[in-house]
């Protein structure tokens, strides 16, 4: 009897621990009570109720990534591409994913390649390839939206790769080359017409500089001439009033001398014999000097 008595504890105690759960961090557990929903449990402990509550689904709150495989689409001008995608979303409410719809994930594939198709078939192939982030907008507005009821939330659509045909690809990369060849001949002729300009304004201002450098050489040197002459001037004057200076003063010296009638007869013979030894053809000679004259012949006449 006890020994039925302890096997019914330890059975009791199993079911007991079997039933004690907890719920990790960002997880959340779907509760069902006789097959109806009962609760979501949140982070932390729990226990169950054995053979009425089970564990009907296990959800993730954290935000997951689905990479979907591409999808074929026609664009406005019926040229037919591949376009895969990348979904974000999160799961934000349990009970809705958990009864909102069979097979979530597949259920968001396919509402994103038919909302693909029927975005890109409004847009032709140019507009197509530059307009990534109005058509991923586009799609995860509309993706939100039906996906509300469900019990998740898309948080970002991205197209991972815009596929044209091989044909596209050629015409585009041809056409690429071209406008980088027109680029490369733009800004090589802009460098040329630059250079062109550069060079011709320092030729210019060269010219200009030099002009100024021959202007003010001309300036300084007649400055120079100028003032050599004002010097030499000067200089002369000065000579002038120096020998006009030493002049009165012998004149002056003479006055005060009182010099005799025949100092003054002598030096106009002094006089007379420089003006003699010019080119003159005529001289006009006064009559005091031709007496100093007959004098100064007497006197020659005695010393001898």
């Amino acid at each position: 009897m006890p020994y039925i008595f302890i096997g019914i504890l330890v059975f009791v105690l199993i079911i007991i621990v079997a039933n004690i759960k907890i719920v990790p961090q960002s997880k959340a557990y779907v509760i069902e009570r006789l097959g109806a929903y009962s609760a979501t449990w949140q982070t932390g402990f729990h226990v169950k109720i054995p053979f009425i509550d089970r564990i009907a689904k296990q959800v993730s709150l954290k935000e997951q990534v689905v990479d979907f495989p591409p999808q074929p689409v026609i664009t406005k001008d019926n040229v037919t591409m591949q376009i895969d995608t990348i979904v974000f979303f999160q799961i934000t409410d349990p009970k809705l994913f958990a009864y909102g719809v069979e097979k979530p994930i597949m259920a968001i594939e396919n509402l994103t390649a038919t909302t693909l198709r029927n975005i890109i078939g409004e847009l032709e192939l140019d507009h197509t390839l530059t307009s990534r982030d109005t058509i991923n907008a586009k799609i995860r507005g509309i993706l939100d939206e039906a996906t509300d009821p469900w019990g998740i939330k898309v948080n970002r659509v991205e197209l991972k790769n815009i596929l044209p045909p091989k044909e596209i690809q050629d015409a585009m990369e041809k056409q690429m080359k071209a406008e980088r060849q027109r680029r490369e001949a733009i800004l090589t002729a802009e460098g040329q017409k630059e250079s062109q300009i550069l060079v011709a304004e320092g030729q210019k201002e060269s010219q200009i500089l030099r002009a100024e450098a021959d202007k003010q050489s001309a300036i300084l040197a007649a400055e120079a001439e100028r003032e050599s002459k004002i010097r030499k001037a000067e200089g002369e004057a000065e000579a002038i009033l120096k020998v006009e200076e030493a002049r009165a003063k012998a004149i002056e010296y003479i006055n005060q001398a009182n010099p005799g009638q025949a100092y003054l007869q002598l030096q106009s013979l002094e006089a007379f014999q420089k003006a003699a030894d010019g080119q003159a053809t005529k001289l006009i000679i006064p009559s005091d000097i031709q007496g100093i004259a007959g004098l100064a012949a007497s006197a020659k006449e005695i010393l001898k």
